[in-house]
């Protein structure tokens, strides 16, 4: 196997992990969690990197336009938070995450992961590694999110590769 089909399969693992707690949510869950780090907010911000990360750099990216006005941001409180603001539904984010999945392996074939250089300036690494953190950062959260679905005693599933 080579390295973009082990990223292709972990990618579509990982997505299919997000998206059992996303559909696992209770309503009620959904928005718990002090703003901005909310179940929903988490799972944006997962998603946004995500695909943010699977672009060559950063100039390339553009986002999704059904939910480009929201923040990804998980260190500061958003005005759409402060101002009561309804969140986007769960089917919402699921189709941010199908999109994402759809387009994965075309983004992928279109990364050079022999490049020492990951396509931002913030991430001084190759490009190949910068797709390893990339991965572990959307495990990170998908682990936040399991944690909160354990502790309402919901079982999210583990999925080992795709």
């Amino acid at each position: 196997m080579d390295a973009t089909e082990g990223l292709r399969s972990q990618y579509v693992a990982q997505l299919a992990m997000l998206e059992d707690c996303i559909r696992l949510c209770p309503n009620e869950a959904w928005t718990a969690g002090e703003p901005p780090r909310s179940f929903w907010r988490i799972a944006f911000h997962a998603l946004f990197y995500t695909h943010l990360y699977l672009m060559p750099s950063e100039r390339e990216f553009e986002r999704w336009g059904p939910l480009s006005g929201l923040s990804a941001s998980l260190w500061e409180q958003r005005p759409d938070d402060a101002a009561g603001a309804a969140p986007p539904a769960p089917e919402a984010l699921l189709g941010y995450l199908e999109w994402i999945r759809s387009n994965l392996p075309a983004w992928l074939a279109r990364l050079d992961l022999g490049s020492p250089s990951s396509g931002f300036p913030w991430y001084p690494i190759g490009k190949l590694e910068h797709q390893m953190v990339n991965l572990r950062h959307l495990g990170t959260h998908i682990g936040q999110l399991q944690e909160r679905l354990f502790a309402l005693g919901l079982e999210p599933r583990w999925v080992g590769k795709a």
